[in-house]
Formats: C-alpha cells, sequence, structure tokens
C-alpha cells in the first residue's frame, strides 16, 4: 500500500496523546492509594501541562487527517456511517477523547475533586479510540499482513510507549520524584512493543498471497507468465496501492525504526534513570521522546508500505 504521511501523523500523534492521558490517570491513581508520592516540584502543574500537551498532540493528529480528505469541508460525513465503520467510529472517538484530556486539565487547573473520575472517561475514551484506530486496518481480511490481533496490541503498546515516555519528560521539570517511575513503565512499554512488533514482521514474512496470477486473470495455466498489466499510462490502482520503493529501501526503513522508535529509545530512558545530574535527565528525557517519535513514524511508514494489496499481482506488473 501507498503510505498516507497524514494518516502516519494522525496515527502516530493521538497515539502518543492516548499514552500520555493514560499515564496521568494512572500517577493520579496511584497516588490516591498511596503507591505514589509526588512530594517535590509541582505535581498540580504536571498534570495540567500533561494533559495540554495531550490536547495539543491530538488536536494536531486531527489537522493531519484533514489533509488526506479529497473534500475537507465534507468532513463531518465521516461520521454518518458510525454503525457499520470503524473509521466513522474513530471520528467520533478522536473529538471525545480531546474532549476528555481538555476536561482533565482544566480540573486539575481548578483542584477539582472529579479529575479522577474525568480521567477514567478519559481512559476509556482513549482505549475505545485505539480499537476503532486499529480496527480500520485490522477487519481487512484481504490484507494479510494487517489481519491480525497484533495490529491493535502494536497500536496500544506503542501509544503507550510514546505517551509514558512524554510523561516521564513532563515529570522531570515539574514532578522530579515521578520519572524513575514512569522511567521505567516507559522502557517495559518500549520493549513490549518491541517484542510485538518484531513478532508480527517474523509473521508478515512468512506470509504467501491467497491471490495468484492465474486467479486475478481467470487464466487456469498452470505456467503463466505476465508480459504487461494492459495499459501505460498511470491510474488510481498505480498510484493508491502501491509504494513505489525498492525492497532495499523497505529493508532499510525497517531496521531504522526498530533502532529509532525501540532500542535508542529504551537505553536513553534507562540512562535518565540511574544518572544523578538534572540536567543531564531532561536532555536524555527530551532525546527519547523525539528519537522514538521520529522511529515510530518510519514504523507507520513500513505498516502501510508492507501491506501487499492483492490487485497488485496484476496491475503493477509492467513489461
Amino acid at each position: 500500500m501507498k503510505p498516507a504521511f497524514s494518516v502516519v501523523f494522525l496515527t502516530t500523534l493521538s497515539g502518543a496523546a492516548q499514552g500520555l492521558l493514560i499515564a496521568l490517570f494512572g500517577v493520579e491513581l496511584f497516588g490516591r492509594l498511596g503507591l505514589v508520592a509526588a512530594n517535590s516540584g509541582s505535581p498540580r502543574m504536571f498534570f495540567v501541562l500533561g494533559a495540554a500537551v495531550a490536547v495539543v498532540l491530538g488536536g494536531l493528529g486531527l489537522l493531519a487527517s484533514f489533509f488526506h480528505l479529497g473534500h475537507p469541508e465534507r468532513a463531518w460525513r465521516a461520521i454518518a456511517m458510525w454503525r457499520t465503520s470503524w473509521l466513522s467510529r474513530e471520528c467520533l472517538a478522536l473529538p471525545a477523547f480531546l474532549a476528555c484530556a481538555f476536561a482533565y486539565g482544566i480540573a486539575h487547573w481548578f483542584g477539582s475533586p472529579w479529575s479522577l473520575a474525568i480521567g477514567a472517561l478519559g481512559v476509556l475514551a482513549s482505549v475505545a479510540l485505539y480499537v476503532c484506530t486499529a480496527m480500520i486496518y485490522a477487519c481487512l481480511r484481504f490484507l494479510q499482513e494487517w489481519a491480525t490481533p497484533l495490529t491493535m496490541v502494536n497500536f496500544v503498546l506503542l501509544g503507550c510507549a510514546s505517551g509514558f515516555t512524554l510523561a516521564a519528560t513532563c515529570a522531570a521539570w515539574l514532578a522530579p520524584s515521578l520519572v524513575a517511575a514512569l522511567a521505567v513503565c516507559a522502557c517495559v512499554l518500549t520493549l513490549c512493543g518491541c517484542v510485538t512488533r518484531v513478532a508480527s514482521l517474523a509473521r508478515n514474512a512468512r506470509l504467501r498471497p491467497k491471490s495468484t496470477v492465474q486467479s486475478a486473470t481467470g487464466i487456469k495455466s498452470a505456467k503463466l507468465e505476465q508480459k504487461s498489466r494492459g495499459f501505460t499510462a498511470g491510474a488510481f490502482n498505480l498510484r493508491e496501492f502501491f509504494h513505489g520503493q525498492t525492497q532495499a529501501t523497505l529493508r532499510h526503513v525497517k531496521w531504522a525504526f526498530l533502532v529509532a522508535a525501540f532500542a535508542v529509545p529504551f537505553v536513553l530512558l534507562a540512562l535518565s534513570g540511574v544518572t544523578s545530574s538534572f540536567a543531564a535527565s531532561v536532555w536524555l528525557l527530551c532525546a527519547a521522546c523525539a528519537v522514538q517519535y521520529v522511529g515510530l513514524v518510519a514504523e507507520r511508514w513500513f505498516f502501510f508500505a508492507e501491506a501487499r494489496h492483492p490487485q497488485n499481482l496484476y496491475y503493477r506488473q509492467v513489461s
């Protein structure tokens, strides 16, 4: 498939925002239970800033999605099929998540006792958005690379990993006592995301197309060699269902995202948790956020490019 950068940025930005809100709620919940103590810095502003960052990232993701529309002025019609379409459900879940994240920040700004309840609603909205986004791709049975539970698992784990990394970075400025716990959670999520993503790569490498040139053309001969796709000019099928990159490029992108999205952030997060220098910890966490996001953009690009549309068996062939 041809990766659309509008969707790449939508899924990575909103995924990180969802993970960040989940991290904030987790900190508050454990704090209420007495399991986490934010006894230094400005913990109230930590929640306010974290919620603001979640709203900004989610809003940027929503803005990016408009560039994927042929007629942005008709975007409101995307919710019309919410009963049967995961895309329509995503269009409803994203504004609901943004509203919850905004309300969560406002509740902490004014010291509302309802902040935990609002945060719980935000977590539910985050989970719903993860499910809707992942199912847009996982429900497409004819794209074997996507039609697996690993698609949803990876969307959730990668979004939460980047969100917890962001939470640890915010804590470094406003609630230093939380950095170690959040960095450990981010490391665990990054490691789990790496394991499941590698598992999906191994699975997809073993896949064999269910369709063949024989089934695509309707010719039953056992020995069939296609010389032409039937036309020479460009077409919608050629532009939208094939990325046009070489196998060497795909291999380079794959290794790049494995290093940038998982290995480097894991090391940087681990170092930030053991360093005694405040400035060094902040810079390590900021670097982890930046490198991990670049890696996740590459990962999501590869996610789309890796999917092989059955029509390419016929239309991609050239003489």
